[in-house]
């Protein structure tokens, strides 16, 4: 027996229940924090009928049920918990598989026998017959084993055996490769323990560096298309979602077959998105993921994806935020198929609206804010919620007129004042604003809100996926009651997480203060998230894109992405398109006296690492005379064995031109800091040192090398998470901006025009800023050579 009866545990807390089913402690806490998680977590705890406990195992799996089972097969939850505690569902494998063929079957009658058939119900791997795959894994990827040792992929080998076995169990799995990389290879050895020279790329651009061992155990499919997840437009007369009342039966939203047709009639079953912004601000990085899923689908689908401006506060839009936005979803390589404002459809929405008072779903308010607020929180009735409807219709044109003052009065949803939803909690549809619309002009003076209009819209547009973030889960509730309420078609509704980056602030309020305040130079300071920041830091949307891509379309609520992460797909795009060029930030005067004063000569110069020698576009000239300059950092008074740059006595190598030797060093009256070099350099290139510089020199007798500006930007923020500080603003970097003004830069960087971009040799990747000059060019660094993302493997 897994488990045992449900005792009188209705006051148990959720943490002791958590710890009873095995979890462990920081995974329970963790738990705590997420509201939807508990709840849903302790529903399937007492629907198990485990709150005395169980397994450790049958914990782990009741908490991946809790998380994964798909929504749309909520009615058969209970039948696969019944499997669970019974254990012969065991494995997270047979979970998986569950899954899947729930979720196909959604609220279909559940077919035993092809269920459990589905699910490897009964199969029992013996020992042997996982033995015969792990020998066979390990035969035919011999020799790789051989050469990466213990660096050896063992999720992969892992991966093979479930291929073959898919029911084994895999703690066995996991004994048996151990042992057998043991029987192979013997002892780990010091060499086993070292970090690997290559660095590591994530999953969805390793297939070049995957051996013999990816050949059989290839990405799946879900990993290399992320769509996948979502089903087709013929498919939305399934149930996904039920809205339960407190005073009649469960709605189970979904559309009829007759509506469905309809639908696909139109759309010529096609899929059809939106992108449904705001127009109150600047775009961030988290709207770049909005937009990759959106437009990413439609695209993937060969569907099409409108951009659509939600545009129902009047007194927030700006044409500003509009020209932005469309000049940015473009500048992100997405085309809409149509532009649309929620404003075209007004006349629409508010002959909908009559309709809802009509059917006895809404109803005209005269509480304030206020009372509104005070109302719900204690479950109450509006005292004008039952008030007749044809008063409703009359107040409601009166509303229209303009013959209501504002705030007396506002257009409620009469929705369930009892639910457990607040969202549910009579949403208010219209309310009075004499304020010209930027889009609509002064024909209106109410307004729909985002709750009544957005659903509405997207069911007007025959939008056939309705995506957006999870903050938004709670709404999903009112958006299908309002279609239900008015029978229009309804879309496929889908959340995802946000995508929230380190060491910075996403939210409108806190970026809007940053520019208000002058804390940064503007909307597209380099420093910001903003996707115009990005831009003038030189980040490009290929590279954005493949970061958004590679962290998938997950619903990992309150997850943190690395910055260095975001970093490591903008060095891998700028490694391939950013010409090498030399600056030197931090100028030390180099004379070298062996070498004619009036004598100067040129030397061919890479643009790009694999520079064919017969492509005389892949190089540039760059001079070579008797003074020079090299970075400040590169010269030491004393050598050691570990430093690789110039000191006296010592050789290094000038990158594409000549060795030289330091053989004099002019210091200032305090005998310690550094003000001119003296050197001697090697013609014939006989010696060979270690260490190799950038320079840059004097293109003739006593003029200065080309001098440009460099900023040098940073973390904005030196905390991971600065949003959850309450002084945020103390917590700004003091360094994430630091401008050299009199940098050195070759001769050929003078026609750099605005936006091109470059890899500084040895110092990092720069782009040519909209600040420049033709006396002066301005530089902002995008990021630097080092890849702490890409070197941990992560």
């Amino acid at each position: 027996m897994v488990g045992q009866n449900e005792s009188d545990s209705g006051s148990e807390k959720p943490l002791d229940l958590f710890l009873k089913i095995g979890l462990d402690e920081k995974t329970a806490k963790n738990t705590l924090a997420n509201n939807k998680v508990t709840a849903n977590l302790t529903a399937v705890i007492h629907e198990a009928a485990v709150t005395d406990g169980c397994d450790r195992t049958v914990g782990n799996l009741l908490y991946t049920v809790t998380t994964k089972f798909p929504t749309n097969a909520l009615v058969h939850r209970p039948t696969l918990l019944k499997y669970v505690i019974s254990l012969k569902i065991k494995t997270p494998a047979q979970l998986e598989a569950a899954f899947s063929f729930l979720d196909a079957t959604a609220s279909d009658n559940l077919k035993v026998n092809d269920f459990e058939a589905a699910c490897g119900v009964g199969v029992e791997v013996s020992k042997e017959d996982i033995e015969s795959a792990v020998n066979e894994i390990f035969e035919v990827n011999k020799a790789v084993i051989l050469e990466q040792r213990y660096r050896t992929n063992v999720g992969e080998l892992f991966g093979y055996v479930r291929k073959k076995q898919p029911w084994a169990d895999p703690k066995i799995v996991k004994q048996l490769i151990d042992a057998k990389l043991y029987a192979l290879l013997g002892e780990r050895t010091a060499a086993d323990d070292e970090k690997p020279v290559k660095k590591k790329k994530e999953k969805a651009v390793r297939v070049e560096e995957k051996a013999t061992v990816e050949e059989t155990a290839e990405p799946s499919e879900e990993e290399t298309n992320p769509f996948l997840i979502f089903p087709s437009p013929e498919e939305n007369f399934k149930v996904h979602t039920e809205i339960y009342f407190s005073d009649r039966p469960v709605l189970r939203a979904c559309n009829s077959k007759e509506v469905l047709e309809k639908h696909l009639k139109v759309t010529g079953g096609k899929v059809f998105t939106r992108f449904p912004p705001e127009p109150n601000g600047y775009l961030h990085i988290g709207h770049a993921k909005a937009m990759f899923v959106d437009f990413g689908l439609a695209k993937e689908r060969d569907g099409c994806c409108y951009l659509r401006y939600d545009d129902t506060n009047p007194e927030a839009e700006k044409k500003e935020y509009i020209d932005h936005i469309e000049e940015i979803v473009r500048w992100m390589e997405w085309e809409p198929f149509k532009i649309t404002y929620t404003s075209d459809y007004f006349q629409e929405l508010y002959e909908l609206a009559v309709e809802l008072i009509r059917r006895g779903h809404a109803y005209v308010d005269h509480q304030t804010p206020e009372e509104i607020k005070e109302y719900r929180e204690k479950k109450m009735n509006s005292p004008w919620r039952d008030r007749p409807i044809e008063e409703s219709l009359k107040l409601f044109n009166d509303m229209k007129r303009g013959v209501i003052d504002e705030g007396k009065a506002t257009l409620r949803m009469k929705q369930d004042m009892q639910s457990d939803n607040f969202n549910m909690y009579d949403l208010i549809a219209y309310r009075i604003k004499f304020t010209p619309h930027p889009h609509a002009g002064d024909k209106w003076c109410i307004y729909p809100s985002y709750d009544y209009s957005h659903c509405i819209v997207d069911s007007l547009e025959n939008i056939t996926h309705s995506l957006c973030t999870l903050e938004f889960e709670t709404r999903r509730a009112s958006y299908y009651w309002l279609l239900d309420a008015l029978g229009l078609y309804k879309p496929y509704v889908w959340e995802y997480s946000r995508l929230n980056v380190t060491n910075t602030v996403m939210s409108k309020r806190k970026l809007n203060r940053l520019v208000r305040e002058k804390w940064v130079d503007g909307w597209d300071d380099p420093r910001l998230m903003t996707l115009s920041g990005l831009r003038r830091r030189g980040v490009t949307a290929t590279s954005i894109n493949s970061f958004v891509r590679g962290i998938g379309i997950t619903r990992s609520d309150g997850s943190l992405i690395r910055l260095d992460r975001l970093e490591y797909h903008i060095r891998e795009e700028l490694n391939r398109t950013a010409p090498r060029t030399m600056v030197v930030l931090n100028p030390l005067k180099v004379v070298i006296t062996n070498m004619e004063a009036s004598s100067v000569t040129y030397s061919d110069a890479k643009k790009w690492p694999d520079a064919p020698a017969n492509d005389a576009s892949s190089f540039y000239k760059v001079p070579f005379s008797n003074v020079l300059y090299i970075e400040h950092s590169d010269f030491r008074l004393k050598d050691s064995k570990d430093y690789y740059g110039l000191a006296p006595g010592k050789s290094v190598l000038l990158r594409y031109a000549f060795p030289i030797k330091c053989t004099e060093v002019i210091l200032s009256d305090d005998n310690e800091t550094v003000l001119e070099i003296r050197a001697e350099y090697d013609p014939l290139k006989k010696t060979k040192p270690k260490g190799v510089l950038h320079w840059v020199a004097e293109s003739a007798p006593g003029v200065d090398p080309l001098k440009i500006e460099v900023r040098l930007f940073d973390k904005l923020f030196i905390s991971e998470n600065p949003a959850e500080l309450d002084d945020w603003l103390g917590d700004l970097n003091p360094e994430s901006k630091v401008v050299i003004s009199e940098a050195y830069a070759v001769p050929s960087l003078r026609d750099a025009m605005i936006g091109d971009r470059f890899q500084f040799e040895r110092l990092g990747y720069f782009v040519a800023d909209k600040d420049s000059t033709p006396e002066k060019l301005v530089f902002n660094r995008t990021v630097t050579l080092r890849d702490t993302y890409g070197k941990a493997g992560k």
